[in-house]
């Protein structure tokens, strides 16, 4: 019989998740507060839903890829209402652990599991379904729907107790956000030294000094096509007050991560708000005063 996945939140990441469990060949039923967004899915053979709490009634699993902790606790005061004890929740957004916990605790009083699995990647990664999930909490509810979480990502890991699975994804995005950053480092001045940036790319990619940050985003870089999102500058930066406080609370110095947030800072000033985050390139083109030379016109 096939499995009936509830997926609630259908944004940059969420709407391309829930398309490739689709074509993973679950039964999908989709829940976002925008209308659209819906719509969407269901033209990707997926199905849509009027509230969290008729997506846990109709749900065998269910799936939370939210934008903000108040939409996670709104969300889970209606699954709490719907379905039957011991349905498994997978919560794969970013989130302070304290309001993973407590939305872990609201849904247990209702004899729910909610798993902590966030994912690591961006818009491009996840239609490629190159995440990777962080997977943590009950060890048992995560056997149970492992095959699941194999429908959306790449790589999925068990990495211990409930909160676990935060503590790894805030380790990826330090490293994600640095390898942005220095690689927009790399491409500006490999370009202000006369190197062509499409050169830069190929050269370096696959090499011991590569990363993937470098080979997704890098081309972007070069092709300056900063309109095709993979994630705007919003989700970083919001992960970046989490981050600070988690590395605080652990007096754990990150000041690597801290000089790589800088250009991301002054992309958002220069504009590139709404633009893929590879942007940082365009940001440290105009703080090295360097102007592409425009492309010559074929004769």
């Amino acid at each position: 019989m096939t499995e009936t996945i509830g997926f609630i939140g259908l944004g940059v990441l969420g709407s391309a998740m829930a398309a490739n469990l689709v074509k993973a060949g679950f039964t999908v039923i989709g829940h976002d507060t925008v209308a659209e967004k819906m719509t969407s899915l269901v033209g990707a053979g997926g199905q849509s839903c009027a509230s969290p709490k008729e997506i846990a009634e109709r749900s065998d699993v269910v799936i939370l890829c939210l934008p903000t902790a108040a939409a996670l606790h709104d969300v889970v005061d209606g699954l709490k209402d719907g379905g039957g004890t011991g349905q498994i929740v997978i919560e794969v957004s970013t989130f302070a652990i304290a309001d993973k916990e407590k939305a872990r605790d609201a849904l247990a009083e209702a004899g729910k599991i909610l798993l902590d699995c966030p994912v690591s990647g961006n818009r491009i990664l996840a239609l490629k379904k190159q995440l990777t999930a962080f997977g943590s909490g009950d060890k048992a509810a995560y056997a149970v729907v492992e095959h699941i979480i194999g429908g959306f990502a790449h790589r999925a890991f068990y990495v211990g107790d409930f909160g676990c699975g935060m503590k790894m994804k805030f380790c990826g995005n330090i490293l994600n956000l640095v390898h942005n950053s220095v690689a927009a480092e790399v491409m500006v001045l490999g370009m202000k030294a006369g190197l062509d940036p499409e050169l830069i790319h190929l050269v370096i990619s696959g090499s011991g000094s590569s990363s993937s940050m470098f080979e997704v985003r890098g081309a972007l870089m070069v092709a300056e096509d900063y309109g095709k999102e993979g994630m705007n500058f919003s989700i970083p930066l919001k992960d970046s007050r989490l981050i600070s406080a988690h590395a605080a609370d652990h007096l754990c110095p990150i000041p690597i991560y801290q000089a790589a947030l800088q250009p991301y800072f002054a992309a958002v000033a220069q504009g590139h708000h709404d633009e893929d985050a590879s942007a940082v390139c365009a940001a440290m083109e105009l703080a090295a005063n360097h102007k592409r030379p425009k492309p010559k016109k074929k004769t």
